[in-house]
């Protein structure tokens, strides 16, 4: 984007959009404005620096954290720079609405926003500063709000078919954002952040954090014959790696030991060693509010060990905590005679097995989906593939609403807390997605609806009057039968101009020269194709119009 004259930087993760990425980022914010109105929404334009009450009253200026953008004005009043919109879009509401009768209601804007992101990166597709549709539905009725969340559902594919990308609707993790049901809307590329899990025979997708693991999917155990507990000396060795290459034993025969506090309490998540934790699914199957790792002398004064020598045998008495809770993976099921730490430093035990040496409070999934995994719906075989977040739908319930006190009144005057949905859109980062899943090693290879321009002509010989006069006119006519032109007479080699094209990427090349005009030609070369061809001046205009008639 920078090469092709889209952005520039100006600071930080922050950019300046130049005429030709501004016009694709017009063009994607059109196509949303037009599909939002075509579901009933109404456009409303909404501050960015919010007031700290607001957010105060949700209880998320405290914990939002710092990519929360907090400034003050000269009396000392303190605001926000908007990050996200749910608190103001349900001030709005609350004062606008009384009655069910003025339900459901659907409000939408485009706006910036900017969240202080700890690891910024890939330009603007994660970029500080970014520019955002917000959308938000208002409803008395639940079945109602759920025909409607299903209506935006399929709005939003359409916009993502009308961009002209390849893109994967998933079961997603609601976040600070927060609701029990979510979905993201994933633009397929391998420059993809985030890893979607997806069935072939069903219509199973959901991204990596929300992605379940089926019990049905453990490998079967090898029911051997229980070997006697041993300890083993592993002095000044503690991780799962180190203490495998020093045992000769697979990771899939440790079990690992994990330390955390939920909500005030101990919790030990045990987890097959080849695995890794996913603490979103062990918030939601400990339902709790806040979990949090447990620090190295609370892991002490539970295990009375150093950390990374704690094991689940015995636990429980050693710790002397009666509200110590144990919850398990449930691949932990699959471990005969397995490895873990001994609760002793320096040791680790051996031939540990479930029931015998030690026994879970409960089990849950709780763990990372594997490639090893079979489908929760289907049990048929996953597959994993990377890809690009560009939109975000919300059931929010009545989160907001009861916090801000947002009700309406239904026909007998009782006052109801309003149920809401919340629909996101990064427009910003739909133009970068598309660059991602639309390019070759040359440039970006635009998809026609989101091109800056449709046609890029090109004068070889500028030093050429009379070249230089045909492709000027060549031009005015094009312009005049209302097709969109990127028009280069440089002064530069044909070299420069073809890599320049190559690079911007529009859907088809023109160019003038006095070759070509020879024989009363222009060359046309679609961006996607290696080959050109001559066309007939005579013949082009009709050509071209037949090429860019709507379908």
């Amino acid at each position: 984007m920078l090469r092709a004259g889209m952005i520039r930087k100006v600071a930080s993760w922050i950019y300046d959009w130049l005429p030709m990425g501004l016009i694709v980022l017009k063009k994607v914010e059109q196509i949303v404005r037009e599909e939002m109105d075509a579901a009933g929404g109404q456009e409303v334009w909404l501050p960015v620096i919010q007031p700290k009450g607001l957010w105060v009253e949700t209880g998320r200026w405290a914990v939002y954290g710092k990519e929360l953008l907090r400034i003050a004005d000269r009396k000392g009043s303190e605001f926000c720079f908007a990050p996200t919109a749910e608190e103001i879009i349900t001030d709005l509401v609350r004062r606008e609405v009384r009655s069910w009768r003025q339900l459901p209601l659907m409000l939408y804007q485009f706006g910036l926003k900017f969240r202080d992101e700890i690891r910024p990166r890939f330009g603007v597709m994660r970029a500080r500063e970014f520019y955002m549709k917000d959308a938000y539905s208002f409803h008395a009725d639940a079945g109602e709000f759920s025909v409607y969340y299903q209506r935006l559902f399929e709005a939003y594919g359409r916009i993502f078919k009308r961009c002209g990308l390849q893109f994967r609707p998933v079961e997603a993790v609601s976040g600070a954002i927060g609701g029990d049901t979510s979905h993201e809307f994933m633009v397929l590329a391998e420059a993809g952040e985030e890893t979607i899990v997806t069935c072939a025979a069903c219509s199973y997708a959901a991204n990596l954090e929300r992605a379940e693991s089926a019990a049905e999917s453990i490998p079967a155990a090898n029911h051997a014959d229980l070997l006697p507990l041993m300890e083993v000396p592993t002095p000044g060795v503690w991780t799962v790696e180190g203490v495998s290459e020093l045992l000769r034993a697979p990771k899939s025969k440790f079990i690992k030991t994990m330390f955390y506090d939920a909500d005030g309490r101990p919790v030990v998540a045990l987890l097959r060693g080849d695995h890794e934790l996913n603490e979103e699914k062990l918030t939601r199957a400990l339902k709790c509010r806040a979990l949090r790792k447990s620090q190295d002398a609370e892991y002490r004064d539970i295990a009375k060990c150093e950390v990374g020598f704690a094991g689940p045998a015995g636990l429980k008495e050693r710790s002397g905590r009666a509200d110590l809770l144990i919850m398990a993976d449930h691949a932990v099921r699959s471990v005969i005679n397995g490895i873990s730490g001994a609760n002793k430093n320096g040791m680790h035990l051996s031939n540990i097995n479930l029931d015998r040496d030690y026994r879970p409070d409960a089990f849950a999934d709780i763990r990372v989906s594997a490639p090893e995994d079979l489908c929760p719906r289907c049990s048929s075989r996953l597959n994993f593939s990377k890809g690009i977040e560009v939109g975000h739908t919300f059931q929010l319930g009545t989160k907001y609403s009861e916090k801000l006190g947002a009700v309406y009144l239904d026909e007998s005057q009782k006052p109801h807390p309003i149920i809401m949905g919340c629909y996101g859109i990064g427009v910003s980062r739909v133009v970068a997605a598309a660059i991602e899943q639309c390019h070759d090693a040359d440039g970006i290879l635009w998809p026609e609806p989101l091109a800056p321009f449709g046609e890029h002509l090109i004068c070889v010989e500028t030093d050429d009057a009379e070249v230089l006069a045909k492709a000027d006119a060549l031009f005015e006519q094009l312009q005049s039968l209302g097709l969109s032109v990127l028009y280069d007479d440089r002064d530069e080699r044909p070299g420069v101009k073809f890599k320049d094209a190559d690079l911007i990427g529009l859907p088809r090349r023109l160019t003038v020269s006095r070759r070509t005009l020879q024989q009363q030609s222009v060359e046309f070369k679609r961006r996607n194709s290696a080959k050109s061809e001559l066309w007939k001046l005579s013949d082009l205009p009709q050509k071209l119009q037949e090429l860019t008639a709507p379908i």
